[in-house]
């Protein structure tokens, strides 16, 4: 019987904390209450410090932070009926609580069937060769789309990222056929190219040995030409040296001199073997030289 006062106290102590725990909420920054009184809108409140009438008041918590859904593939049809499918991502955020919590039932699930929606009526427009191409603009026309949907139930679409697109199979089969030719076209041409190159670098090179080679025989034959030159003028000077100087030798000679060597020339001829002699025609002035000389010497 001691026991029942204190289940009692127990039990009221209880009350009064789960009473308390409902009339003082405290709100984080990043959440919102919004507050139904007896089935009606009475006002969003948060953060902080939030009192909530039990019986009378009902607060449904909102999260505001930036959210995602992570859309699962979809299987969509192309404008030129190819199936295609795709996965992406859309980033939320609630910008209205009021509108998130009374204007739909389940604002997630809601964004979710929309966003798919919203992805094949897209890439109904759009060519298989565009989807493959064009993500950015079909993230851009995709976020659109469903902000002008999403709008009337307090939600902002920041952004939406398409992570994969999976072609049929004959599609794939085919690209990875046209990115083989295009990396042996890439291939041939990188080759051509360098080809080209060394061809170019070849050829500059023998013009530049031609060129080497030509200056070569060029300053050699200036340098023959001027060492011919400087021989040619040494001996110019060497013979006009000896002009010269017989010249000077010439004028100290007298003709008695001159006479002595002519008879010296003339013994030297009578001396050959030869039957045949050849007589000057200054013999006779020679001779006539000769006897002037032996009458002067007489006189004396």
């Amino acid at each position: 019987m001691e026991s029942i006062p204190l289940i009692i106290g127990l039990g009221v102590l209880f009350f009064i904390f789960y009473f308390f725990s409902q009339v003082l909420r405290i709100v984080p920054q990043y959440q919102r209450l919004v507050i139904l009184s007896l089935g009606k809108y009475a006002g969003t409140r948060g953060p902080g410090v939030v009192f909530v009438i039990p019986l009378f008041e009902r607060a449904v918590s909102v999260d505001v932070r930036e959210r995602f859904l992570d859309i699962p593939a979809q299987t969509a049809i192309t404008q030129d009926n190819a199936p295609i499918a795709i996965d992406f991502l859309v980033y939320y955020r609630i910008i209205d609580p009021r509108k998130s919590v009374l204007e739909v039932e389940n604002v997630v699930s809601a964004s979710i069937n929309i966003a798919t929606t919203t992805l094949r009526a897209v890439i109904g427009d759009i060519d298989l060769d565009s989807v493959l191409s064009k993500r950015e603009q079909i993230n851009d026309t995709l976020r659109i789309k469903l902000d002008e949907v999403t709008e009337r139930w307090g939600l902002k679409i920041t952004s939406v990222e398409i992570r994969e697109i999976v072609p049929p199979r004959d599609v794939q089969d085919a690209m990875n056929r046209q990115m083989t030719a295009e990396r042996e076209r890439r291939a041939a041409v990188t080759k051509a190219s360098g080809e080209r190159e060394a061809a170019i670098l070849e050829a500059e090179g023998e013009r530049q040995a031609n060129i080497l080679r030509a200056e070569g025989k060029k300053q050699s034959a200036i340098l023959e030409a001027e060492g011919e030159r400087q021989a040619q003028l040494l001996r110019a000077q060497g013979f006009s040296k000896a002009l010269e100087t017989i010249y000077e030798v010439a004028k100290s000679l007298d003709n008695n001199t001159l006479l002595l060597q002519y008879l010296d020339a003339l013994k030297a001829v009578g001396q050959s073997p030869s039957t045949k002699f050849i007589f000057p025609m200054e013999v006779t002035g020679m001779i006539n030289r000769v006897a002037d000389m032996v009458n002067t010497k007489s006189d004396k």
